[in-house]
């Protein structure tokens, strides 16, 4: 009789080179429960088993360049459940910005023959794996999912977790016959632009122009992250001569506002084996850029293979989404965006309940330690000194008679007024005489 394991003897620690075998067979096992996510990540089995090739060939290489900071330091960030030497589930998770505040979860998997077909002991691991992910990556504030609608099991298991809706996500498809007509005439971009380093402040402005206040705060993208350092560009085009794949971005540059108001991201294969992927942002006052952005990548990909072309829109976005249906795109994907923030407790001392202390041990912290010693007084303290040269100045007597005289003036003229009779003061002259 198989053992079923239970999640509290489940052991979660992160893979090794051992568990590559299991987790192919995992992945690809018809029995397996997988929540894969869609955040910049397309989930699909070709896409997993290249990037396990890719672990299996270099894992040393990995494995070093995940000691210290660099753009392949999370390439394969995953964890594995495992109960008496067996792996029953993993989870593979990767920063979603630079400043690795945000990270999204790409799939949650949990083998079910393992378990013998119980459901619930599957979303029971797939918690304990999500938990020890948001417990074990301290620098992750929050944590981003997107799951098809249809997937009900997986919704719930992300719900039970704490992630809550943050928008609608739809994928359309372009046809390549679409294409070729929006191909055909040239596009009005007079100031459409190459994308580098220097526009990283633009370009970082619109992105947060483009999306509501909550979603930014998610997003948590600054600056940095719309530059590329020279280690990232070397392996984008090593990935794009190992894929058979490339790239090509620009923006539309408003001069007169000296901003940023469109840009796009093309990525397209070159033999046509399969779709080409576009990101596209639009400043929501200029919304009749989204034709001519359009135009513009349908003629960058004219001289290539026939293939459609890839692109998301939001619930926020209806202009896109109404320009998109006009046009003939396909809906193929709607999804839900999810997301939950994390608090990490920090290690408290002993805590006293504040209702069991007595007065006197309340105001015990607030009793001196010992008894004041007194201290020597010098009458020299009270004299003024000249700061500058630290001598004694002596004290003047001039102004202190004078303040005298005046009080006995104003106490003889009083009583000059009460008698009724004021006394002429003599003249000099008479004195004199």
């Amino acid at each position: 009789m198989t053992s079923v394991p239970q999640p509290s003897t489940l052991t979660i620690r992160p893979f090794q080179h051992r568990d590559l075998d299991a987790i192919v067979s995992l992945a690809t096992s018809e029995t397996a429960v997988e929540s894969s996510s869609a955040v910049e990540y397309s989930g699909n089995e070709s896409d997993l088993g290249r990037q396990m090739q890719t672990v299996r060939r270099w894992y040393g290489l990995l494995k070093c360049l995940s000691l210290f900071p660099n753009p392949l330091r999370y390439f394969f960030c995953t964890y594995v459940a495992e109960q008496v030497s067996r792996v029953c589930g993993m989870i593979q998770v990767a920063p979603f910005n630079k400043t690795r505040s945000t990270w999204y979860v790409k799939q949650v998997t949990v083998d079910m023959a393992a378990l013998n077909g119980i459901t619930s002991l599957s979303s029971d691991i797939g918690s304990q794996l999500l938990r020890h992910c948001f417990q074990a990556i301290w620098e992750a504030r929050t944590w981003l999912v997107e799951v098809n609608v249809n997937d009900k099991s997986t919704l719930a298991l992300y719900r039970q977790n704490g992630f809550q809706t943050l928008a609608h996500l739809t994928s359309w498809a372009i046809a390549a016959e679409v294409l070729q007509t929006l191909a055909e005439r040239e596009p009005d971009l007079p100031n459409l632009l190459p994308v580098s380093n220097a526009d990283a402040v633009l370009l970082h402005q619109l992105d947060t122009v483009s999306m509501p206040p909550l979603v930014r705060q998610v997003f948590d993208r600054h600056v940095i992250d719309f530059k590329s350092g020279l280690f990232g560009s070397i392996v984008k085009r090593i990935s794009h001569w190992v894929n058979k794949t490339d790239s090509i971005s620009g923006y539309v540059f408003e001069p007169q506002r000296k901003a940023a108001i469109g840009y796009f991201k093309l990525q397209f294969c070159r033999d046509g084996s399969r779709s080409h992927h576009a990101e596209l942002t639009v400043h929501p006052a200029y919304t009749w850029l989204y034709p001519e952005l359009l135009a513009q990548m349908a003629r960058l990909v004219k001289d290539l293979p026939p293939q459609s072309i890839r692109l998301s829109s939001t619930d926020y976005q209806q202009e896109r989404e109404e320009f998109l249906e006009q046009m003939g795109a396909t809906r193929v994907e709607h999804t839900l965006m999810m997301s939950r923030s994390v608090w990490h407790k920090l290690r408290e001392s002993r805590f006293v309940a504040l209702e069991g202390l007595q007065l006197s041990e309340v105001l015990q912290n607030l009793q001196p330690s010992r008894k004041p010693v007194p201290g020597r007084f010098s009458f020299a303290d009270s004299i003024p000194q000249d700061p500058a040269k630290g001598v004694l100045l002596p004290l003047k007597a001039e102004p202190i008679k004078s303040e005298l005289a005046k009080l006995d003036r104003t106490k003889l003229d009083r009583a000059k007024l009460e008698k009724g009779a004021l006394l002429a003061e003599p003249d000099s002259a008479e004195l004199s005489d």
